[in-house]
């Protein structure tokens, strides 16, 4: 396992949630990272974000890691859930309050039926 592996592994397991994104979750540095940390932020959700842009190595590692050619990418309890448009096509299902009440990852409920509606 290489070294970008290791450290991926890592933090994936030793954090709750976890975002990998162009940017930060205070300042996403492209639109699809801006949407999946704006929903995140909105609900409440306690995460922890790593700026892809930051190390090459962990770019193209959290790539390989989850055989999944884009960014970002959100991980919960240490399983990779998707992409902005997963991301985007849970949160209006219901089904992202479904995962994180299964994982008891704490958000606001009353945030997230707000973006619902506000996307009726």
């Amino acid at each position: 396992m290489s070294d970008a592996q290791a450290t991926i592994q890592k933090t994936v397991t030793e954090n709750d949630v976890v975002l990998f994104m162009k940017g930060d979750k205070m300042m996403p540095q492209c639109g699809f990272s801006s949407r999946v940390a704006g929903v995140l932020n909105f609900m409440g959700v306690d995460y922890h974000d790593v700026n892809v842009l930051a190390d090459a190595d962990i770019r193209q590692g959290i790539k390989d890691y989850s055989d999944w050619p884009t960014i970002p990418q959100l991980y919960v309890k240490g399983e990779f859930v998707g992409g902005c448009d997963i991301i985007t096509e849970m949160t209006l299902s219901g089904e992202l309050d479904t995962l994180f009440e299964t994982n008891g990852v704490a958000f606001d409920k009353e945030k997230a039926d707000q973006v619902r509606a506000a996307n009726a």
